[in-house]
């Protein structure tokens, strides 16, 4: 009788812890464009949110809400400091010229580290349970800044305005496992008519455990394959997630669960091919190209990389084959 009366009371502490851990405050918050018309294609506009830095946060899950039709992508960043004082400005740092410098201001002035990004119609994205991305007291975030790339404006002929964001799902329950993003991606050019890799390798220096649990990739038009490894020191490639950059561009689960230590190189391959008769170089437009392989994780009981982007100056400056990097899979880095 005692055995039964030990293993009743047992059955109820375990559902309570269940229910306890599981069972918290979820708030919403949306940032989005406050009702914009952008006037000119290729346009960048940045529109900040500066956080209650008496309370620390952890977003759990991003919804967008924007369309294709009208947005071509969105980044949120996280910032020390946004980039400028202003509501709204043109965030376009690469389509700089000599008669707007002073109306473009990056998306952050300092602490710049991407949380979310979004394109291609792809849906909201829930992060694992008890994972999240901290912000505000304890964390150098203390803005949200909101980036929206409007490729083309025909939409906005007529008067219509803009109010594209993303709805951050977000609890103050404090969370032992904090998230990150790590963005690799290149500089270069493609050559006319031609197939051509955009490579990037970087080895991780600091002394942590990272537990990737999605991916994204994301060209323009001449993207075929985007490909991201874990490379260990011993030089085994281990794929964390491939994909065609022209499919909805969410954040899948990776290919492999592993874990990345110090030592470890994280790789990316971006497979372009062009039929123009002429160079394209990396750049915001439609007619340039971007490389880019985001690798979401987590760190338990730690701090999120220091180090937030991997960046080469790619064709025909850098290559995998001219580092340091052996047993390259070269058919598997670039075929589906």
């Amino acid at each position: 009788m005692k055995e039964k009366q030990y293993y009743f009371i047992f059955f109820i502490i375990v559902l309570f812890n269940i229910k306890n851990a599981s069972c918290y405050s979820i708030d919403k918050y949306l940032i989005s464009m406050p009702n914009v018309k952008p006037n000119i294609p290729e346009l960048y506009l940045c529109t900040p949110v500066k956080l209650n830095t008496t309370n620390t946060y952890y977003i759990i899950e991003f919804e967008p809400k924007a369309s294709m039709n009208v947005a071509h992508h969105i980044l949120l960043y996280g910032c020390k400091t946004p980039g400028s004082a202003k509501p709204v400005w043109n965030c376009g740092e690469m389509s700089k010229s000599a008669d707007d410098d002073d109306d473009t201001a990056s998306p952050c002035s300092d602490g710049s580290e991407i949380l979310y990004a979004w394109a291609r119609d792809a849906p909201k994205l829930v992060l694992p349970d008890g994972v999240g991305f901290k912000i505000g007291q304890k964390s150098p975030i203390k803005y949200l800044v909101l980036q929206v790339h409007y490729a083309h404006v025909e939409h906005f002929q007529h008067g219509e305005t803009d109010n594209s964001g993303i709805l951050l799902h977000y609890t103050q329950k404090p969370m032992n496992k904090l998230a990150g993003v790590y963005l690799l991606g290149t500089m270069g050019r493609i050559p006319p008519r031609s197939t051509e890799y955009m490579e990037t390798a970087c080895e991780i220096k600091e002394n942590k455990t990272l537990h990737p649990f999605a991916y994204r990739t994301h060209t323009h038009s001449l993207g075929k394959v985007v490909s991201g490894y874990l490379v260990t020191p011993d030089y085994k490639w281990i794929e964390l997630g491939k994909r065609n950059p022209l499919t909805p561009q969410m954040f899948y689960p990776v290919h492999n669960n592993v874990t990345i230590t110090e030592g470890d190189t994280v790789a990316a391959r971006c497979t372009m091919y062009s039929t123009r008769d002429t160079w394209t170089s990396i750049g915001p437009t439609n007619n340039d190209e971007m490389c880019n392989f985001y690798l979401m994780y987590y760190v338990e009981n730690d701090e999120p990389l220091e180090m937030k982007y991997c960046f080469t100056r790619g064709p025909p400056n850098f290559y995998w084959h001219l580092s340091r990097l052996q047993n390259i899979p070269n058919r598997e880095a670039s075929t589906l």
